[in-house]
């Protein structure tokens, strides 16, 4: 299967990925005191008397950004982190299989002493250590992990890559390897 690429012109790449928290002190203690990232700078509050929230963001129009706080995690897309406060918010964070689901990989270089990192900060690990032994992820070793609101994160490594790699012409960016 290929696809064509014309793309966004200028394209360079992710610069950062944005989410909601149900609380930004929260957020910001294991973003910086577990996980390893720097706050940069928080902005907000933010409002509007008009439609200037549901025009421009795609929210409800009394939406209110509490707070917002950008993070820098080593070498990888920065975070942009937001609290609102909006009529008829939902308040669980929804699973992978939901539409609009997700979740976020840290790369590491040791994957048993980050795991034992995690534990150690009492972090929530969801189910064990998975390492793909064929396919194109073979060498890849994963487990997801909760933030204390319950978003989805993901351990992953593959120091020595991955199965795909021995023949793609493309290869997946790499945090440990930002210039290949």
């Amino acid at each position: 299967m290929t696809y064509a690429k014309p793309g966004i012109p200028g394209l360079r790449g992710t610069e950062h990925v944005g989410f909601t928290v149900p609380d930004i002190e929260q957020a910001t203690r294991f973003f910086v005191d577990v996980i390893g990232c720097e706050l940069v700078y928080s902005l907000g509050p933010m409002s509007d008397p008009g439609d200037w929230m549901a025009t421009h963001l795609n929210v409800d129009a009394r939406a209110q950004v509490r707070d917002l706080r950008l993070f820098r995690c080593r070498h990888g897309v920065n975070f942009e982190v937001f609290e609102y406060e909006a009529p008829a918010q939902r308040r669980e964070p929804p699973r992978n299989s939901d539409v609009g689901g997700h979740h976020l990989a840290f790369y590491v270089d040791d994957f048993e002493r980050a795991l034992t990192y995690l534990r150690r900060h009492d972090v929530k690990i969801v189910g064990e250590p998975t390492t793909r032994r064929d396919g194109p992820s073979a060498g890849m070793t994963w487990v997801y992990f909760l933030a204390p609101w319950g978003m989805q994160f993901e351990l992953v490594s593959f120091p020595q890559g991955r199965a795909y790699e021995e023949t793609a012409s493309v290869r997946l960016w790499h945090p440990a390897n930002p210039d290949q």
